[in-house]
């Protein structure tokens, strides 16, 4: 992007235009059987319902593994309530599947931060490997921003090197210079990813936000050497939508972007369609 331009200077539109001009439109690339591969084993296979309960988790996780029955990769991690951590943990013993919980009073973020934090050790003392926290929009809405990075920097005092994915809810966020500021102040707390959306508001993840996360990941590489992961999540249930992300990461973060320590899609039907594409 011309560094000369802020994000307030571009409208939906022209950040689709850029986008559109990076990616094109190439159905052809739903055969690309390599590059389908590399999301499948990416996704963070998830559950988050209110109806969520020990029976459909054990079968959520029996999902998981008979995808490598399949012959395809197994995800990258399940992702459910810290309820569940425990059980998750048992039954993927052994595949090499990441457990992630949900934290930090998801999806509304509207908690204490004591509580919240609570919250984050009860799901690491259960056996979580990785944790997603969502950030309190409403705080950073009121400019809040020293708050944001402090409860983002206290929980990951608490994660230490497990990865912590910051959902910063870009729906709510409603600006993308509000985008851009909620990714570096994540980012400077010690996120290790930064992930568009909850998928329990309209808009979750969309092109336009993640354009904007991606370039702040970017720039924050060329300016420190770190990289930090990405996460879009939230409705991205087809094929060639998955794949549009999946070429954004690698055209502007570049290849080494490309494995599940770096890109995460946060999605459940997803990985059906995706097994439909390669068995085909």
């Amino acid at each position: 992007m011309d560094s000369s331009l802020s994000w307030s200077d571009l409208n939906p539109f022209a950040i689709q235009q850029l986008i559109d001009g990076l990616v094109g439109d190439n159905p052809e690339l739903i055969t690309d059987k390599k590059s389908l591969k590399s999301i499948f084993s990416c996704i963070d296979l998830t559950t988050l319902e209110s109806t969520d309960n020990e029976e459909k988790i054990i079968q959520f996780c029996q999902k998981a593994i008979a995808f490598a029955e399949k012959g395809l990769p197994f995800p990258a991690a399940v992702c459910v309530y810290p309820p569940f951590v425990r059980s998750v943990k048992k039954y993927l013993y052994g595949t090499g599947i990441s457990v992630a919980a949900a934290t930090g009073y998801f999806p509304s973020g509207q908690s204490p931060l004591f509580l919240k934090k609570e919250e984050v050790k009860y799901a690491l003392d259960e056996g979580a490997d990785e944790v997603d926290f969502v950030i309190s929009r409403g705080k950073f809405l009121e400019c809040e921003y020293n708050y944001i990075h402090d409860e983002i920097a206290s929980v990951k005092q608490l994660t230490k090197t497990l990865p912590l994915k910051v959902i910063l809810e870009t729906g709510d966020l409603k600006t993308f210079d509000n985008i851009k500021k909620a990714s570096e102040i994540a980012i400077s707390a010690g996120a290790d990813f930064i992930k568009t959306s909850t998928g329990k508001i309209l808009p979750a993840a969309t092109e336009e936000a993640a354009f904007v996360m991606i370039h702040v990941i970017h720039d924050h590489y060329l300016v420190t050497g770190k990289r930090i992961g990405f996460k879009p999540s939230g409705g991205i249930t087809g094929t060639l939508q998955a794949l549009r992300y999946y070429l954004m990461v690698r055209l502007i973060l570049g290849e080494e972007w490309l494995s599940k320590d770096l890109f995460r899609i946060g999605a459940s039907r997803l990985a059906d369609q995706l097994a439909i594409e390669l068995s085909a």
